[in-house]
């Protein structure tokens, strides 16, 4: 059986990355009033991070067409049998479900959805480790089940500027985002049962980015990590130097770099930073 891999935009992995372990991917969109946009399509990161400082309305993001999934799907089914499917948590996003409804509605290519249950670069982590061993042509079972067991030991924690984004999208509780504002805390955030929720209020942003940085740290001193991926929302720098503190300490972890792209750049906001790893 020969199996592709197939992600949406939102693991943000660069092209370049895409094309050398031959991922296929799926946009998001984010929509500007009457203009919408595929994002790593039609709108680079910059240019959204560009564009949001001109707007007064915060834009909106919309999922994939199911359409968009059956012609991927169609085109797919010339050359594979099979495709692993790999998407941003169903707790915040459809785009899962699409995924799976399109994959019952094309017959020559057997869709396998995985429903990452996070997002960004950790999500990306997953289809990453499905693309090597799809090239090792180990058979779709084989690596769903490889997904589930990364899944018992993924870690996400995100430190964003302000919860006013992540509140009026919808992907955090309106009694969440008040008490943020009201105590001028910055919360931890992270997923649990595929939802964001705050994992600790902590008062400052350098405390809260501490308190991540010494999660990671507990685990790379047990040795129990494989990779690390520091993302950031258009401050680069800030996440190299989290990145090269990291790689002082703990030389034989393997580290990336990545960012909120358009469609969690909008609702995570300018200025965001996460930290996502998983075990060995």
């Amino acid at each position: 059986m020969k199996v592709a891999v197939m992600s949406d935009s939102t693991a943000y992995i660069p092209e370049d990355m895409r094309k050398a372990y031959g991922i296929h991917m799926i946009p998001l969109s984010v929509n500007f009033g009457d203009e919408t946009y595929q994002e790593e399509v039609d709108i680079t990161t910059k240019e959204f991070y560009q564009k949001i400082r001109d707007v007064k309305e915060l834009p909106t993001t919309s999922q994939p067409a199911i359409g968009l999934f059956t012609q991927k799907l169609e085109e797919l089914s010339k050359d594979y049998d099979a495709v692993i499917s790999i998407h941003l948590s169903s707790g915040i996003s459809g785009t899962y479900q699409a995924a799976v409804s399109a994959g019952d509605m094309v017959e020559d290519i057997k869709m396998y959805a995985f429903d990452s249950e996070i997002s960004c670069m950790a999500q990306g982590f997953y289809a990453l480790e499905a693309a090597e061993m799809a090239r090792e042509n180990k058979s779709a079972e084989e690596i769903m089940e490889r997904l589930n067991e990364m899944k018992k030991t993924m870690h996400g924690y995100f430190v964003v500027d302000d919860l006013t984004n992540l509140h009026r999208g919808g992907r955090l509780s309106g009694a969440q985002a008040l008490m943020g504002s009201l105590l001028q805390v910055k919360p931890v955030l992270h997923f649990v049962d595929k939802l964001i929720v705050p994992f600790e209020k902590i008062r400052t942003r350098k405390k809260a980015i501490n308190r991540v940085m010494g999660l990671v740290e507990e685990d790379a001193k047990a040795g129990k990590i494989a990779k690390v991926v520091f993302v950031h929302a258009n401050h680069e720098e800030h996440a190299l130097s989290l990145r090269d503190e990291f790689n002082e300490k703990y030389p034989d972890v393997e580290t990336l770099i990545s960012y909120f792209g358009p469609v969690i750049g909008t609702h995570v906001g300018e200025g965001a930073v996460g930290v996502c790893w998983y075990y060995k």
